[in-house]
């Protein structure tokens, strides 16, 4: 299955953006989704904290058990569902937690739904332990819905999981509440992306685990508290699973980073009024780089309600998008993900990532509707 394994696009543009910055050329980046913002002042404080006190040794496998509380208490007051800290999986950021999941939950050929537009990092996960990603394409005509009919007759007797991710990468857009429950209402174990919550402007968030215990939650610092380089994440999972994945987590990855851990904890007591101020930027980004987007004349079938993207229509201008991102970099100086990084569904679009200051999402326009006036 490794062999088909697909490249991550989206880091082969950065990397040749890097190219051509190292030949001192000036790119702006809006293919990357790594928030612009340093870390909070409390997490700043908290690592300085955390060197000055020693807390650079091993920790619990599952981690720091007031990290894992903080967690537990984070969810039961912004979703009012309850777990034990025992269900918590602390880790160098939700990767390795996808890994582990499918690991214990497939066996060579055994089937994992996923969507398609979606996140292409999922597939590939799916390919390293021998399973099958089993595709349901979204429509844009629907504004990228999940049509739970389609999700059934997907379902067969390989079906081990099905991956939802809401806030999503790359439309920005929430499930449905009802959608979430009639997922639930499957039967199918449900692993659910929730790494972007706490970085939405238009609707509410939920939990999968407000449906079902029949779930693994992946979250993290990343995103939400902008500590990507702090390497942070965690699992949430059914009791049952929770002595494999310790297991697992011992011989595999040992622990999470420690001095990170204990940010984490910081993060979560301290930093709320820091991640208001960024959304509030997010969503400043956001209203502004849909408006110019479409007068540009791409079209937007859905508009981004959280995370820091919006994916956008670009087929008036090209039936090839890998080609016109790499063109849009080399000629127009501006980093943007070709709409195949998500899917064969995603052919024909592009994403652009608002995670940059104003001042430079509104060069990169500049640049580039001056380069499509121009295009051959």
């Amino acid at each position: 299955m490794l062999e088909k394994m697909k490249p991550f696009i989206v880091m082969e543009v950065l990397e040749k953006a890097q190219e051509l910055e190292r030949k001192g050329i000036n790119i702006i980046h809006m293919e990357v989704g790594e928030p612009d913002f340093d870390v909070p002042a409390c997490v700043k404080n908290a690592v300085n904290e955390a060197m000055q006190l020693g807390k650079t040794h091993y920790t619990h496998s599952l981690g720091d058990v007031d990290l894992r509380n903080e967690i537990k208490n984070l969810y039961k007051r912004e979703y009012g569902v309850e777990f034990s800290e025992n269900q918590i999986v602390v880790d160098a950021g939700s990767s390795p937690s996808i890994l582990m999941v499918l690991r214990v939950l497939c066996s060579p050929g055994d089937e994992v739904i996923v969507f398609n537009p979606g996140y292409s990092c999922y597939s590939n996960f799916i390919l390293a332990v021998n399973a099958v990603p089993k595709e349901i394409k979204l429509a844009p005509e629907n504004g990228f819905k999940i049509d739970i009919e389609d999700v059934k007759k997907a379902i067969t007797c390989k079906t081990k999981a099905i991956f939802i991710n809401s806030p999503s990468n790359p439309f920005g857009t929430l499930i449905e509440p009802e959608i979430m429950q009639s997922i639930a209402n499957l039967g199918i174990t449900v692993i659910s992306d929730e790494i972007y919550h706490g970085l939405v402007y238009e609707g509410k968030a939920h939990s999968i685990l407000e449906y079902t215990k029949n779930a693994f939650v992946l979250n993290g610092f990343s995103k939400r508290f902008a500590m990507t380089g702090l390497r942070l994440g965690y699992l949430v999972a059914p009791e049952q699973y929770m002595r494999t994945l310790q297991i697992m987590q011992q011989n595999l990855f040992i622990c999470a980073p420690s001095v990170s851990q204990y940010a984490g904890i910081a993060a979560i007591k301290y930093a709320s009024e820091d991640v208001e101020r960024m959304k509030k930027i997010y969503n400043e980004r956001r209203i502004y780089l849909i408006s110019v987007l479409e007068k540009i004349g791409f079209k937007i079938w859905t508009k981004p309600q959280g995370a820091f993207y919006v994916y956008a229509d670009a087929r008036k201008f090209t039936n090839d998008s890998y080609k016109f991102a790499f063109e849009i970099l080399e000629n127009a100086h501006v980093g943007v993900t070709p709409g195949t990084d998500f899917g064969s569904q995603g052919e024909g679009f592009l994403r652009f990532s608002y995670a940059n200051s104003l001042e430079n999402l509104q060069e990169g326009m500049r640049r580039l509707e001056e380069y499509l006036k121009i295009k051959p």
